[in-house]
């Protein structure tokens, strides 16, 4: 799974439309505190996702994007590696 981060909660909501849209899965689901400061809600999402998620982030001005990471929880352990 990704989390696709943004510090603007209305460009959260915006890019999830843009998703809909394009009839993709995802969730909208609380922001990890190791995504740092951020607006509470990050969209999340299957990896298969990314390649549609970069070219929504490229086509339109984003300012409050923060990044794209990698989700991993094992139990109650949330880790985030970085990926764009």
């Amino acid at each position: 799974m990704i989390l696709i981060v943004f510090s603007s909660r209305n460009e959260t909501l915006y890019f999830a439309q843009a998703l809909k849209n394009q009839g993709a899965v995802f969730q909208i689901v609380n922001t990890p505190k190791e995504a740092g400061q951020a607006c509470g809600i990050s969209v999340k999402c299957p990896e298969g996702v990314l390649p549609l998620a970069k070219n929504i982030l490229s086509s339109r001005p984003f300012r409050s994007f923060v990044g794209i990471y990698r989700f991993l929880q094992n139990g109650c352990r949330v880790s985030l590696e970085r990926l764009f």
